[in-house]
């Protein structure tokens, strides 16, 4: 993706062009993943030439984007983390967990960092009750998390980014 968050038209074609393609919901639905996990979303530009090169109306594009949880219509980061707030996790500190995540990464009201390399959500059960509070980032759990550990939790996932960057 450019830095003005546009996506380069030659690697939707490339992902489109390396894709089964009978026709069918399948086929569409496995090029939108392609889509989703090279941006970490699906561009609005994206979807009208997938629909074009299939020979779709794009509203069919869209309630299948729009259908499913795993894709998304807005930029997120390279990193999802993941913070459980169903009754096990909440009531073992969870919400002020995701305070401190959110604090750590400048975040307020937006869920993603501005340099989208991390997207906060909250989720209502990650299937890990007994090791509440729970958090995931991509798909990595941490298991009985204190506020104390989210530095060092969110310092590995950005060290990664500086030894690429490097």
């Amino acid at each position: 993706m450019n830095p003005n968050g546009t996506f380069l038209a030659n690697e939707i074609e490339d992902i489109i062009l390396n894709s089964h393609q009978d026709g069918t919901d399948g086929s569409l639905i496995s090029i939108l993943e392609d889509i989703q996990d090279r941006y970490h979303f699906l561009p609005r530009d994206a979807l009208i030439l997938v629909s074009e090169r299939l020979g779709i109306p794009l509203s069919q594009a869209y309630s299948i984007a729009t259908f499913y949880n795993a894709f998304s219509l807005v930029p997120k980061g390279k990193h999802l983390v993941s913070v459980c707030l169903g009754t096990a996790c909440h009531v073992k500190g969870g919400g002020d967990i995701l305070d401190k995540i959110r604090r750590e990464l400048n975040l307020d009201s937006r869920e993603t960092t501005e340099d989208f390399q991390f997207t906060v959500e909250e989720v209502r059960c990650l299937g890990c009750c007994s090791l509440s509070p729970v958090v995931r980032v991509d798909n990595d759990t941490y298991a009985h998390l204190k506020q104390e550990q989210v530095p060092r939790i969110l310092k590995k996932y950005q060290r990664a980014k500086e030894a690429l960057d490097a």
